[in-house]
């Protein structure tokens, strides 16, 4: 793929059809996913717009996935600049630009507490607002919800064994439901 850590790139990816996840990973080996993108998103968007900016980011098919290739650098925007749809295209940009900047500074949200109990409340809280419910699903498996969150998946597993066990969650692999005496986390 042509989004990887270290390059440079003119181009932003849409995803048609799969997912990815964009991740940080370090020379020891450690990972830490910042986003998702499933189909309908874009990644890459902001190297495409800072050309020669290298990428920090790797971005990974979680799945069998069909990736859109867009041209989208300064020069392409310098080109159709006056066209009539180039305003339209901008805005949206902008939309989603945006949108990518709140859901890092959430995630932000979900890695600030010091407990793994308040960076899995966060996130569940965050994912309950969204979902207007205490039962719902997160795109994350085991592992990318303890990279996604900055922390180690042994760890991570026995935080929600025991939140389970203290009858503050049900998990069942990616489904929660959080119950009664967690209601002020999804109001």
């Amino acid at each position: 793929m042509a989004s990887s850590f270290g390059q440079t790139t003119a181009r932003m990816g849409l995803v048609l059809a799969g997912s990815v996840t964009i991740e940080s990973n370090d020379l020891w080996g450690n990972r830490t996913i910042l986003s998702l993108a499933g189909e309908g998103s874009i990644f890459a968007e902001t190297y495409a717009l800072l050309e020669n900016e290298p990428m920090l980011v790797d971005v990974v098919a979680n799945e069998d996935s069909r990736i859109l290739m867009i041209n989208a650098g300064r020069r392409e925007m310098q080109l159709h600049g006056s066209e009539s749809w180039m305003l339209k295209y901008m805005t949206n940009f902008l939309a989603i630009s945006a949108q990518k900047n709140l859901n890092l500074s959430g995630r932000s949200f979900h890695t600030a507490p010091k407990t793994i109990r308040g960076r899995v409340m966060s996130y569940l809280n965050a994912v309950a607002l969204k979902k207007h419910g205490n039962t719902f699903a997160i795109p994350f498996d085991r592992q990318q919800l303890a990279d996604y969150l900055n922390l180690d998946r042994s760890a991570l597993s026995k935080e929600l064994g025991k939140m389970q066990r203290e009858g503050l969650i049900t998990v069942r692999k990616n489904h929660f439901q959080l119950h009664q005496s967690t209601a002020g986390v999804y109001r």
